[in-house]
């Protein structure tokens, strides 16, 4: 048996308000091509297929439009997608009745049943191959919301993978991650006892693990900012491969068949410098056999200049390193993105002008411009813009620049939760 792993879409992000459907719809159309080739028994795409809640309709388009092509190519082909942090699970599931006539399995949430413990069964996605025969069954797990798995558990012990001795009293993060772990532990056990011999185990989960590498510019805080992170230990053994969506970097965490396939695109400038990819699994009966990383090309380049003087910043962009808009046939929308990083004597009034003097005829698409002031900095640490500080982060240093103390843990959770919460009401983007 044979999967294509990926996740973390985010379609119908605005980059610095920029549409990027263009990107969204060269990498869908990739994709295809690829899943075509390359002839994968699965597809699971592991969470934050949108990249708001109440995503555009250009942006449901182009998810349904790859997901019929997908089953028009390959009708054998089963995929597997969950819900992450950005999506609606409601807005998920919604069309589930629909999509399984594409072979598609949409979970968005969790269900309780009367007696309060979760429904697993519905989250247990058997995979055949070409014949039919299940060769595999998909723990599918979405993302997680506080909501979901606390206030309603029944058995409030410390589940043994996180109990230590002589433990503090709970707090709501240690509450929100227990009941986490809580549900992923009742459906692996419910996935063993399911399973047969020789049909591998696969568990796909929207969650952030210890240890794993955050991009800090463009992932947004969860919840409880980093305090809600799992163990990879979490995982039995009897789990051939694990399929993680949420963090933007390709990255194994503790083990190699433990793996975040990354974002398709590069959400910020400070996700250039690595190749973006998806996955392609294949397995020996129960066991995994062979990880292939498939690069993604990328359809827009991303520049940065700086930071320099302002003289330097200038010179480099008059230069001959960006492209002159009267010797490129790229249209518009695949012009480069464009990152101006700037450090300042004093302020400057007429910035922005001068720059986009200097890009007079280049064919980039200026995006951003950043500044800092030089000045000599006594404890020689490096000069943070404002832009580089996440909200929780600005409030935190905030509080303890009027209070002489850092705020209270609970006064740090009730921010997260108020971040959260924002997230998730978050107005439509318009349609395109």
């Amino acid at each position: 048996m044979k999967l294509i792993h990926t996740a973390d879409w985010h379609l119908g992000q605005r980059f610095h308000g920029q549409s990027r459907h263009n990107e969204h719809r060269h990498f869908l159309d990739w994709l295809l091509e690829t899943l075509d080739e390359r002839a994968p028994d699965v597809l699971l795409i592991a969470g934050d297929i949108f990249d708001v809640i109440n995503p555009s309709m250009a942006a449901q388009s182009l998810l349904y439009d790859f997901l019929i092509g997908a089953h028009e190519r390959l009708p054998q082909l089963t995929i597997v997608m969950i819900a992450g942090n950005h999506d609606s699970g409601a807005r998920i599931e919604l069309p589930a009745p629909l999509l399984r006539r594409l072979n598609t399995h949409a979970l968005g949430r969790i269900i309780r049943l009367d007696s309060g413990a979760p429904d697993v069964a519905r989250l247990m996605v058997p995979l055949p191959d070409s014949h039919g025969v299940t060769r595999a069954w998909c723990l599918a797990l979405p993302f997680l919301r506080p909501a979901e798995v606390t206030g309603t558990e029944t058995d409030t012990s410390t589940p043994a993978s996180i109990q230590e001795d002589d433990a503090p009293p709970a707090t709501p993060g240690d509450n929100y991650v227990r009941g986490m772990v809580r549900v992923h532990e009742a459906l692996f056990e419910a996935g063993i006892q399911k399973r047969e011999p020789g049909q591998a185990l696969i568990a796909m989960s929207h969650a952030h693990l210890h240890g794993a590498s955050v991009s800090e510019h463009s992932e947004r805080p969860i919840v409880i900012g980093g305090e809600e992170s799992l163990s990879a230990s979490l995982f039995p053994k009897e789990i051939a491969y694990v399929a993680l969506g949420h963090l933007h970097k390709p990255q194994r965490v503790g083990s190699d068949h433990i793996r975040y396939s990354g974002s398709p695109l590069a959400m910020d400038f400070s996700e250039t410098h690595y190749p973006h990819q998806v996955l392609e699994v294949a397995f020996e009966g129960e066991h995994l056999k062979e990880v292939t990383s498939l690069p993604i090309p990328r359809a827009v380049a991303m520049h940065r200049v700086g930071p320099l003087p302002l003289e330097d910043v200038l010179d480099t962009l008059t230069g001959t390193d960006l492209p002159d808009d009267t010797q490129t046939d790229l249209p518009r929308e695949q012009w480069p993105w464009l990152d101006v990083r700037v450090v300042l004597d004093a302020p400057r009034v007429d910035l922005r002008p001068l720059i986009e003097r200097a890009l007079k005829d280049k064919a980039v698409r200026l995006v951003s411009i950043t500044t800092q002031i030089a000045r000599p900095q006594p404890s020689q640490q490096p000069h943070e813009s404002l832009d580089a500080l996440g909200p929780a982060d600005l409030f935190s240093r905030t509080w303890t620049r009027e209070y002489g103390d850092a705020p209270p843990e609970e006064v740090m959770q009730d921010v997260q939760t108020l971040l959260q919460e924002l997230l998730d009401d978050e107005p439509p983007e318009e349609t395109s």
